[in-house]
């Protein structure tokens, strides 16, 4: 197939080098533009990109010139031929230029919080709930936009739901969720140094609020224009801790009725999906058998950082509860990964 051009948004920022670093020899995709602010705009990316990833900076995007957001959607004839915006903008400036890249025509796959919660705007983790891709045209009609846009979750809640998915069919009651999260979460100037080392912050603004209604999003079901939210509720806190990469999650789930570790181990083993793109794993969820694991350090980076492992599976302290730990890595499965996916399964289904 001829390869689909693309675009990045906010692509000097750490979720936009990963996107740069991801799409770098992509079968599918073909890195195009490449958006920041102003200040970075006509300069090349690699004298604009303070790259901070274990990985050489791509060539050819090290000597792309950098454009600025503000010509994003703008109407100028040079970026005509991109049919996708990643979006890994600050939350300040996504809606704006968001919308005026969807006006403009593209599709627009959104690492960004802004659009996630809209009643007609699908917050895909495609190996759940794909079907949720009928929302597009529904938004397209309803709002009068010549491209749409689709979100993926925050980047623990991928991790968390994913999880629950294989669940889903005992009758989840009710789940709590004490999160650790990487410092790469917060961004490339996030967290000062002095504030992580030896430390654990135990607040992360609006993240527990996203772990408590964005599953019920995802996990829901269509119903004519809008989402139905799964039933049960989920009680989160979030943590700060001194990782660099890889989200890790305790996790207690009560069920409807009792079930046994061996049930939710099988649940885990047996999950599968039927999407064949290039960034789908072989397996979505990993179950890890040694009784210390997962570990961000060690599982991080399973299928290619697309997994999420699940492991240390138990009975709870109240009645019908199990407890695990889930991990997954957050800026390619929890973040650029998981929108290059939703994009593949875009062009999978023909809607680019």
């Amino acid at each position: 197939m001829k390869k689909i051009k693309v675009g990045v948004l906010g692509a000097t920022g750490s979720v936009g080098q990963r996107f740069v670093q991801l799409l770098d020899g992509h079968p599918w995709f073909e890195l195009g533009a490449l958006f920041a602010s102003e200040r970075s705009a006509n300069n090349k990316y690699k004298d604009e990109a303070k790259w901070f990833l274990p990985y050489e900076m791509p060539e050819e995007a090290a000597e792309m010139v950098v454009k600025s957001v503000n010509d994003a959607g703008a109407g100028t004839t040079e970026n005509e031929d991109i049919a996708v915006m990643f979006s890994a903008l600050p939350g300040s400036i996504a809606s704006e230029v968001e919308k005026r890249c969807v006006q403009a025509g593209y599709c627009v796959a959104s690492n960004v919080s802004v659009y996630r919660m809209e009643p007609d705007v699908p917050l895909l983790i495609p190996e759940i709930n794909a079907d949720h891709l009928a929302l597009v045209d529904v938004q397209k009609e309803k709002r009068g936009w010549e491209g749409f846009i689709i979100t993926n979750p925050n980047c623990s809640a991928i991790v968390l739901t994913l999880s629950l998915k294989p669940l889903m069919e005992y009758g989840i009651k009710e789940v709590r969720v004490s999160t650790m999260q990487a410092v790469s979460g917060a961004g490339y100037a996030g967290v000062p140094s002095m504030a992580i080392m030896e430390n654990v912050i135990p607040f992360i603004g609006n993240e527990e609020d996203k772990m408590e209604s964005e599953p019920q999003k995802i996990l829901g079901t269509v119903e004519g224009s809008r989402i139905k939210n799964a039933a049960f509720t989920i009680c989160a806190s979030c943590h700060r801790v001194p990782v660099m990469d890889g989200h890790t999650e305790a996790v207690w789930v009560k069920f409807e009725e009792s079930v046994s570790e061996e049930e939710v181990k099988k649940a885990f083993k047996d999950f599968t999906t039927d999407i064949k793109t290039p960034f789908e794993p072989e397996k979505p969820i990993i179950l890890r058998e040694e009784r210390d694991r997962p570990q961000p350090k060690l599982d991080r980076d399973a299928g290619r950082g697309m997994s999420v492992s699940v492991g240390r599976i138990r009975r709870g302290r109240v009645e019908n509860e199990v407890k695990y730990i889930a991990e997954g890595h957050n800026t390619i499965r929890g973040a650029a990964g998981a929108s290059i996916l939703n994009a593949e399964v875009l062009v999978e289904r023909g809607y680019i």
